[in-house]
């Protein structure tokens, strides 16, 4: 009797290591989010320094879901005049750099992002250029940490680490609901391993049955005072865009 208790107890005992449910659940994060094809969206993206002085920009994002590979994406601005045509083309991969392209129209030209640069500000604000490209599974490795409430939702808290060398943050603290696998909150940490920005997800939609998307997203940087708020509005599935609609000329013909 006690000799079967000895043999059966590692087995009874196994459980997932906290790398190994940390994963599993940015697997189903992802697979809950497969399938929607492509979609447009408009948004404004406002800007505030440590003072509260704000600017406004109008926006539109189209977007790509690339079998196997990473989405593509074009956001176009058109206001205010200052940025009116500026436009980031991003191809985001699960393995490797990404590739991202900014057109400056005041310049009329074609600006490679280096992968050593996409910790930079994009357009300004406190996302950066890595922010903007699709947040494959592949980009990160994984540690289940907790299940913790926040704001009423009973969560997964997973640290995630960086694979790119180039990544301006060390980790990522992410706050996943259990109910729909939505993320609500993000803790960046700088190559330092210091606090730096927090992203919080409000206002999410779902759009035919099965895709949540936030209305709002708020980049605060605890470093500068500095805040990002994206209001997203008018999203549209599924309307027919191929790749034929990303690539370097799309850039300069955006409209």
């Amino acid at each position: 009797m006690w000799l079967i208790c000895f043999t059966l107890l590692p087995l009874t005992l196994q459980a997932e290591t906290p790398e190994e449910k940390g994963l599993a659940i940015a697997v189903e994060a992802d697979r809950r989010d497969t399938g929607f094809e492509d979609f447009t969206s408009e948004l404004t993206m406002l800007l505030k320094n440590r003072q509260g002085e704000e600017s406004l920009r109008y926006m539109r994002v189209r977007t790509l879901e690339v079998p196997e590979d990473g989405d593509k994406s074009l956001t176009i601005f058109d206001r205010p005049r200052d940025v009116q045509g500026t436009a980031l083309l991003t191809f985001s991969h699960k393995t490797g750099p990404d590739d991202q392209w900014l057109y400056l129209p005041a310049l009329k030209r074609v600006k490679r992002i280096a992968s050593r640069n996409k910790s930079g500000p994009f357009m300004g604000s406190e996302f950066a250029y890595e922010d903007i490209a699709s947040q494959e599974v592949e980009k990160y490795t994984y540690r289940y940490l907790r299940d913790e409430a926040y704001e009423g939702h009973v969560c997964f808290v997973i640290e995630r680490d960086p694979v790119d060398k180039y990544s301006g943050y060390t980790r990522q603290v992410v706050w996943i609901d259990k109910a729909e696998y939505r993320p609500l909150k993000i803790d960046f940490y700088d190559r330092k391993n210091d606090p730096l920005k927090t992203l919080t997800f409000d206002d999410y939609q779902q759009y035919l049955d099965q895709y949540w998307r936030a209305g709002k997203m708020f980049m605060i940087n605890h470093q500068t005072g500095k805040s990002t708020l994206l209001s997203w509005t008018n999203y549209q599935f599924r309307t027919g865009l191929s790749v034929a609609d990303f690539n370097r000329t799309s850039l300069k013909r955006a409209k």
